[in-house]
């Protein structure tokens, strides 16, 4: 049996619940034995008590008891379907990242309930030393397009502070009811937490309130359908939790098919939409370990497409290279 351990939380673990800490950390720890060592106090966080949803910042310490009881492991294995799933998914390979356009409604990481998710999946694709590439950014679960991992912990380290930095450019293509007002220009606000009968909800919040974070997107209307529906797109400068869902909410024209954040009461839809949230990460432009920049972009997924179509939306009359909100907000 393994001994105490301490170990520190990193930087691009920033907002991560602790139930998917442990499931990236030590997999091999089922679920009901973590809730088993939380009630009885044997894991900590800068040694307070916690739950299964406490949410992790840099630099805190998660007491780790020892879990290496024969009874609690369970073999991570990545079936033959999964695999070469992902490999499917890879848009772009070199010897430090894969990029990878991800799937609406497939999670980038386990947690309560959550079995099959991108991090388990990346097991399948080890390293030379037999380690499993490492995410170093998120998107949410019904969120679909560019997501970098780094096939080396060298690799992930790098990418951590391009991220953390704000270095990486990211563009998301979004569709949304009604048409902003302005039709370009900045989102900044603070962002909190409240619990809800389901979980956490992004809420907006006054500067001040307890655990308040800023955050603030650029956004530009890139085409509309009447006055009922925009093509938005967005540049995250912040990365908070359903930043840019929260943002499109907040000014008037919520992301269509928005499960947490479409607030607009007896709204009606067109027949013909796709199903889902409309939110993508169209494009990412990181600088590479070797000095050289990427910049590449994952097509649509199928339901936006199905939008796109729908509503007359044109993807390739705009050149994503061009269209960057910063620069014309």
């Amino acid at each position: 049996m393994s001994a105490v351990q301490q170990r520190e939380v990193s930087s691009d673990e920033d907002g991560m619940r602790l139930d998917r800490w442990f499931a990236h950390h030590f997999p091999q720890l089922g679920f009901g034995r973590l809730q088993k060592l939380i009630r009885n106090g044997e894991v900590k966080v800068d040694k307070a008590k916690v739950t299964t949803n406490t949410r992790l910042s840099p630099g805190q310490t998660v007491r780790i008891p020892p879990i290496d009881d024969p009874e609690t492991v369970k073999p991570v294995k990545v079936s033959n379907a999964d695999a070469e799933f992902i490999t499917s998914l890879i848009m772009y390979e070199d010897d430090d990242i894969y990029v990878l356009n991800k799937p609406a409604g497939l999670a980038v990481q386990g947690g309560s309930g959550t079995f099959r998710h991108i991090d388990g999946m990346l097991k399948s694709l080890p390293n030379k030393k037999g380690e499993p590439p490492r995410l170093v950014h998120r998107l949410d679960r019904d969120t679909s397009g560019c997501l970098v991992v780094a096939k080396t912990h060298a690799a992930a380290s790098h990418f951590g502070t391009v991220f953390r930095s704000r270095s990486a450019r990211k563009i998301y293509w979004a569709i949304v009811a009604g048409n902003p007002t302005p039709r370009q220009g900045e989102i900044s606000c603070f962002l909190g937490k409240q619990k809800t009968l389901d979980g956490e909800q992004v809420v907006v919040v006054k500067n001040g309130t307890p655990g308040a974070q800023h955050s603030m997107s650029y956004y530009s209307t890139t085409d509309t359908a009447s006055r009922r529906f925009a093509w938005v797109t967005l540049k995250p400068v912040t990365g908070r939790t359903h930043q840019l869902r929260v943002h499109m909410a907040q000014l008037g024209t919520p992301i269509i098919n928005d499960p947490r954040y479409f607030n607009i009461e007896n709204w009606q839809g067109t027949p013909g939409l796709g199903e889902g949230l409309h939110l993508h990460a169209r494009r990412i432009a990181i600088p590479l370990r070797n000095g050289k920049r990427l910049d590449i972009s994952a097509p649509l997924p199928p339901h936006m497409q199905q939008t796109f179509d729908a509503l007359g939306f044109d993807a390739g009359r705009y050149d994503a290279q061009q269209q960057d909100p910063e620069e014309e907000a």
